[in-house]
């Protein structure tokens, strides 16, 4: 698997680079700006992209235009967006739009060997990836709704790990019952929603999060 990271944190993105090779990965390039990080992914083709939110010069959102930017031109490519804190609307922003093969850290997971690890798999695998943070603050904020309050607290549980991005085989591992449980529970929470019960798996996220934000 080839990856180029930009990160503009020299310590980070260093970091970053060591851990993924240790674990056999392909790091082609690493880049500290938009411009060079997009010359990486064009010379390189790389299957992801590890790209911070805020980078030089202005640090607001060049990272975020500079993915988009990159997965244009390279249709497909995987998106791990990192990011010091919540940032709610752009969490909400790349749920909404299906999400596939993109995911949001926050930069303290990347301590969390074994969690970074899967996140980044399951998005370089064509899956979503959300911060466990990220969603609980999703949550929170959408709480007086009372369609979220007719989730029992098991249903909650289930509801948060699928905004995450995790399937079913991961649901069930999570929260040590069967498959078929948790197919039980995703039905529930379908109903109570008011969703369609038959909604394809890589929708379960975006038909979540657009009910959390009030867009049916």
């Amino acid at each position: 698997m080839r990856i180029v990271i930009a990160e503009d944190d020299s310590l980070l993105r260093e970091g970053l680079a060591l851990l993924l090779r240790a674990e056999g990965l392909d790091v082609v390039a690493t880049a500290d700006n938009p411009t060079d990080f997009l010359t990486a992914v064009g010379k390189h083709e790389p299957e992801v992209a590890i790209v911070d939110v805020r980078m030089p010069p202005t640090h607001t959102d060049e990272g975020i235009v500079a993915a988009v930017e990159a997965r244009r031109r390279q249709p497909g490519l995987a998106v791990l967006v990192l990011s010091a804190y919540v940032e709610q609307a752009f969490a909400t922003d790349l749920l909404a739009s299906g999400g596939a093969r993109l995911g949001y850290l926050l930069k303290e997971r990347v301590g969390r060997v074994e969690e970074f690890m899967d996140a980044l798999l399951r998005v370089a695998g064509g899956g979503t990836a959300i911060d466990p943070e990220v969603v609980a603050q999703l949550l929170a904020r959408n709480r007086p709704d009372n369609k979220l309050e007719r989730l029992t607290p098991r249903e909650r549980d289930v509801l948060a790990l699928m905004a995450e991005g995790l399937g079913n085989t991961a649901l069930a591992e999570r929260l040590f019952v069967t498959e078929g449980a948790v197919s039980k529970h995703i039905r529930s929470i379908f109903a109570k929603l008011d969703l369609a019960p038959d909604d394809r798996a890589d929708r379960r996220v975006t038909a979540v999060l657009h009910y959390l934000e009030g867009r049916r």
